[in-house]
């Protein structure tokens, strides 16, 4: 009789556990939903806001903010760098997105008071975060090509962005940022990269503007970086990358002006790789 109840004692205890291990998944599961739907609905939030201009919101067909932050595992509590923001163009989804909640560093040229593009570059950005309270929390840091930048505390950011960029950079520019990147991230923390593809079999001097997605890919690992994986979200089987004036031929930028204008609108912007890579947790 006692071997009797020590058995569905046994028996007893192992279903509390399973129910226990169970409840406890679904808990995370819920958790992880949850996380999940207040990420989208700060990204569609900042998206649709009020603060970006309309010529901005016409490139969300192109560029698939809301996918690509998604893809990068993207969260409004996180703290975020954007290597040279540019002219804002993420800015204006980011900044946003993580206002209250997270943190925004804008890697940017420095303003050295010369004027040259960095330094211009570096006045319009603060006179754009300077123009609505949106961007009131955003902190610029100096970042300067091709030399080691501190693109935020060491250590301290979940999430590196940086879009259309590497081919500014050259190679050596390139192997640089992947250090600052690891550098300012994280264990655990993910890189995250847009920029224009070149294709298999295309020579650079042929597609300039286009970077090749094998190059990179071995670059980051170089750098100390896993590589997580890709999407096509911002592909473009359209483009075939050979153009008279590089990338800058096709929209936004229609370098060709008029001439062959229609041509070009009707291909759309680049075909872009989106890469994804992880710095190893220790």
């Amino acid at each position: 009789m006692t071997i009797k109840t020590n058995a569905l004692k046994s028996i007893a205890i192992a279903v509390t556990l399973s129910c226990s291990a169970l409840s406890l998944s679904a808990m995370a599961h819920d958790t992880h939903a949850h996380e999940n739907t207040a990420s989208v609905k700060a990204l569609e939030n900042a998206v649709s806001g009020d603060h970006r201009t309309a010529k901005n919101k016409a490139r969300d067909q192109y560029r698939h903010p809301i996918e690509t932050l998604k893809f990068f595992g993207f969260t409004p509590n996180m703290t975020v760098v954007e290597i040279t923001p540019g002219g804002g163009w993420y800015t204006e989804i980011l900044a946003p997105a993580l206002k209250g909640t997270g943190k925004l560093y804008g890697a940017h040229y420095p303003d050295t008071g010369e004027d040259n593009y960095y330094s211009n570059s570096r006045k319009k950005l603060v006179k754009k975060l300077a123009s609505d309270v949106v961007f009131s929390e955003v902190v610029l840091t100096d970042f300067t090509p091709r030399q080691e930048s501190e693109l935020a505390p060491q250590g301290t950011a979940d999430l590196i962005l940086t879009f259309r960029n590497l081919h500014n950079w050259k190679d050596a520019g390139v192997e640089q940022v992947f250090k600052d990147a690891f550098n300012a991230l994280k264990p655990g923390g993910v890189l995250g990269i847009v920029e224009h593809r070149l294709p298999a079999g295309v020579s650079p001097e042929k597609a300039r503007g286009y970077v090749s997605e094998v190059q990179t890919i071995k670059q980051a690992k170089a750098a100390g970086f896993r590589f997580a994986g890709s999407t096509e979200v911002n592909a473009n089987a359209k483009d075939l990358a050979i153009h008279p004036k590089g990338v800058w031929t096709l929209p936004p930028v229609l370098r060709l002006g008029a001439t062959d204008r229609a041509k070009y609108l009707a291909i759309g912007e680049s075909d872009r790789m989106t890469l994804k890579f992880v710095k190893p947790a220790k």
